[in-house]
């Protein structure tokens, strides 16, 4: 394992530790509402300063973006960037439904380069450097060899944060419910990522997500053989937050279906 990944994967299950001890007492948790349907509790903040503490000891002058503080810790202009999530899916977390997840990614000019994705409620590991392939608990993970979209099962997010374009997204999810063997909304994607990476889903989409959400996971896919994109084809999913990942098979026979109903004026 690379050495910056050893560090994230500390990151990670020092923040592991401390969602597993607040989910064993779940109603005392705070919970606050940042926006419509977007959730923080105490258990998020706590876990984002673990890991940051343990990322920032290790490499001091590295810049940090995490969902609940931003940019606050770190060197704001290194050519390095953790990119963190500490907790993906805290609406399932606070209702006790056992999908979420803890994502870091560190990107070097803009690039990311190494990817964790923890799962501390099944202890699974998936990690991922750029160019070394994608591994879950140590085994090398590769997407499904499934060439059909009639086949495949698929993985997707529904619009929670801004409803305005609820109405494409359902045309999207009409139209592949109808020529997929299934499709599953598990509420982190993260997991979902990573579990296109591991070919236990063969094709994901979402819209509005935001970076610390995808970062990881589509570094995971990547090195698993799959295909990412944003819903031009593009790779600018990180800025736009609206992203395909799939097996290159399925990919392929998504993209078409997603991009006819995309929203009007939407390009990416």
């Amino acid at each position: 394992m690379h050495p910056i990944l050893t560090i994230a994967v500390k990151a990670a299950r020092r923040a592991g530790t401390t969602i597993n001890r607040a989910a064993s007492d779940i109603d005392r948790i705070r919970v606050e509402t940042k926006a419509a349907n977007d959730f923080v509790t105490e258990v998020d903040r706590a876990a984002e300063a673990a890991i940051i503490e343990v990322l920032l000891d290790a490499y001091p002058g590295h810049g940090i973006l995490a969902e609940e503080s931003g940019q606050a810790a770190g060197n704001a202009d290194s050519e390095y960037q953790w990119i963190i999530d500490p907790l993906d899916g805290t609406t399932n977390f606070i209702h006790g439904f056992p999908q979420y997840a803890i994502s870091i990614a560190l990107a070097r000019e803009g690039v990311v380069e190494q990817a964790v994705v923890y799962d501390p409620v099944r202890n699974e590991l998936f990690t991922a450097s750029k160019g070394r392939g994608a591994y879950l608990n140590e085994r090398r993970i590769r997407v499904s060899r499934r060439t059909k979209l009639a086949d495949s099962l698929l993985a997707t997010g529904f619009p929670f944060r801004e409803l305005d374009n609820i109405d494409a997204y359902l045309g999207m999810f009409r139209e592949l419910c109808q020529k997929t063997a299934g499709i599953r909304r598990p509420g982190a994607a993260s997991l979902d990522l990573a579990y296109v990476a591991s070919g236990r889903v063969d094709g994901f989409w979402e819209m509005g997500l935001s970076i610390w959400d995808i970062a990881a996971g589509a570094l995971l896919v990547q090195e698993a053989g799959g295909l990412v994109s944003d819903l031009s084809g593009e790779s600018d999913y990180l800025n736009t937050g609206n992203i395909i990942a799939a097996t290159p098979k399925v990919f392929v026979q998504m993209l078409p279906i997603i991009q006819a109903h995309r929203p009007v004026g939407m390009t990416a």
